[in-house]
C-alpha cells in the first residue's frame, strides 16, 4: 500500500514551486510585501488609538477638501452605514466634522478638523513612506518598479 502524497505548508506557499510563472512569483512577492505593510498599518493605527477603519478613513481624506460620506464608503469598500459609525467615532474625538453640502442638503460631507489633519499627518508619516526594502534598489530600479506597477494597475 502506498502512502498518500501530502504537500507541506512550505510547498503550498513557495512561489518557486515547479510550474509557477514569473508573473505568479511576482504576485506572491507582492502579496507578501502587502501583508507586511498591512501589519505596519495596523500597528500604527493601534499606536494612535485608532480602529483600522478609522485610520483608513483618515488616510483617504484630503485636509483641504470635504468628502461626501458615500464617496468615502466607496473608497473604503464598505456600506454607508459602516462609514456613519466610523465618522461618528472620529467626530466624537474631534478629528472630523460633518458639513451640509450646499448644492444638496441631503448629502453630508466630512472634513478633517485641524486635530484630525495633524493625526492624519502622523499616520502618513509612519505608513506613507516606502518600505525599507525599496531603498536597496537603485534610483533607476525604483523608477522601473514604479513604472511597471503603474502599468499593471492601469490594466
Amino acid at each position: 500500500m502506498t502512502k498518500p502524497v501530502t504537500a507541506t505548508r512550505r510547498q503550498l506557499s513557495d512561489p518557486t514551486e515547479e510550474g509557477k510563472s514569473a508573473a505568479d512569483e511576482a504576485w506572491a512577492a507582492l502579496r507578501e510585501l502587502l501583508a507586511r505593510q498591512r501589519r505596519r498599518f495596523l500597528a500604527t493605527a493601534s499606536e494612535l488609538d485608532l480602529h483600522p477603519g478609522q485610520a483608513a478613513a483618515l488616510v483617504n481624506m484630503d485636509p483641504a477638501e470635504p468628502r461626501p460620506m458615500h464617496e468615502l464608503a466607496t473608497q473604503l469598500a464598505c456600506d454607508n452605514s459602516n462609514v456613519t459609525g466610523i465618522i461618528d467615532r472620529l467626530e466624537a474625538r474631534g478629528l472630523v466634522a460633518r458639513q451640509t453640502y450646499e448644492q444638496d442638503r441631503r448629502v453630508r460631507h466630512v472634513v478633517l478638523t485641524p486635530l484630525g489633519a495633524r493625526l492624519r499627518g502622523r499616520l502618513l508619516a509612519q505608513v506613507g513612506s516606502a518600505p525599507a526594502g525599496l531603498e536597496r534598489l537603485s534610483a533607476a530600479e525604483q523608477r522601473q518598479l514604479r513604472d511597471l506597477l503603474r502599468r499593471v494597475a492601469s490594466s
